[in-house]
């Protein structure tokens, strides 16, 4: 019995040891609408009101304030959880790939080195998405545009933002991401539906042609959809769960269902969070026994500064402009992220 005794203690503090030495690698990939990032330079698109000539009165100071209050937001981004931020960061509403360049080369987050990937698309207003990614962590594949038909009736415009798929490797796990902004709900909900429905179905379309040659892909839809979880874009086209153990193999998983229902959201409108900002991620980041990365947390960065504290905006994301005034804001919609952990041995 001592023996037995002494036998089990040793296999006990031999377990605890293996288990204590278990650690984790950290990576973060986030969506921030940067809210009209535009440059003051006359150019073929709509940009009138952003001129220094508009009744805004969009000028350098103002422009160069937007830029480094948005590379406050970045620069604390998941430092909880990663001291270098965002790994990967997909943006929308920037008017032209300077402007991300600008704010990659912004003093705050600099020394991340971040790598500008940009499409330009005919969108009218000429704002589009893009993505920042950290070189440290990520290297680019291939990256493309894929183009959104609209269906008659839709919308006024004829052209929307077309989605960026970027395929890479996230330190060490090849990685595939479509960064969206669909068309927005001008006009109404149900009158501009099918406009992003027809979003969701031409990123559909590309997930399932990737998982058909891989159903572990790795796959990441980040961005703003002018949509909530719940919406049929989202939870019907896309097909995407808000509870884990619904999710099939090569299937798509919401994290942001439930805040959602809790009446948590990322951009507020007539005194009622929407939650547009998602991340929505594949099957394969579900399995937390895998050497590669999966899943762990969903975050809204809405920190306190990011807050309005005062006027008719009380309470909502601080945004840029009140009106056509500048208020020293940062965006009318709150980041979100998702941290990623994958298990080394220390």
């Amino acid at each position: 019995m001592k023996i037995f005794f002494a036998l089990a203690l040793a296999l006990f503090f031999h377990s605890a040891t293996i288990a204590q030495k278990q650690s984790y690698r950290v990576s973060i990939v986030g969506f921030y609408n940067v809210e009209n990032l535009f440059d003051t330079i006359n150019g073929p698109n709509n940009d009138e009101e952003f001129l220094p000539n508009s009744p805004r009165q969009y000028n350098s100071r103002i422009y160069y304030d937007k830029l480094d209050r948005l590379a406050s937001v970045i620069e604390q981004m998941g430092t909880d959880q990663s001291p270098d931020g965002p790994a990967v960061l997909g943006v929308a509403e920037v008017e032209t790939r300077g402007v991300m360049i600008d704010l990659a080369k912004q003093p705050r987050i600099a020394k991340r080195n971040y790598q500008v990937v940009h499409i330009e698309s005919k969108d009218a207003r000429g704002i589009d998405v893009g993505l920042l990614y950290n070189p440290k962590y990520f290297k680019m594949l291939h990256h493309e545009a894929l183009y959104v038909p609209l269906p008659g009736g839709s919308k006024d415009a004829y052209y929307t933002r077309d989605i960026l798929y970027v395929k890479g490797v996230l330190d060490g796990d090849t990685s595939h991401f479509f960064v969206n902004h669909w068309p927005s709900r001008s006009g109404g909900e149900e009158r501009s539906r099918p406009g992003r429905n027809a979003a969701a179905t031409v990123v559909k379309r590309v997930v399932d042609s990737i998982n058909a040659y891989n159903p572990n892909a790795k796959i990441m839809i980040l961005g703003d959809l002018n949509d909530d979880p719940i919406s049929p874009s989202v939870a019907k086209i896309l097909n995407a769960k808000g509870k884990a153990e619904d999710v099939q193999p090569s299937g798509l998983f919401n994290p942001w269902w439930h805040m959602y229902k809790k009446g948590i959201g990322t951009s507020p409108y007539q005194d009622a969070w929407g939650l547009f900002d998602q991340i929505v991620i594949s099957h394969s980041y579900l399995n937390k026994n895998q050497s590669q990365y999966f899943f762990h947390q969903a975050i809204i960065f809405n920190k306190p500064f990011l807050v309005q504290k005062t006027g008719k905006w009380r309470n909502y994301s601080k945004r840029t402009w009140d009106g056509i005034t500048y208020n020293y804001g940062y965006s009318d919609h709150f980041p979100v992220y998702i941290v990623l952990l994958k298990k080394t041995n220390s």
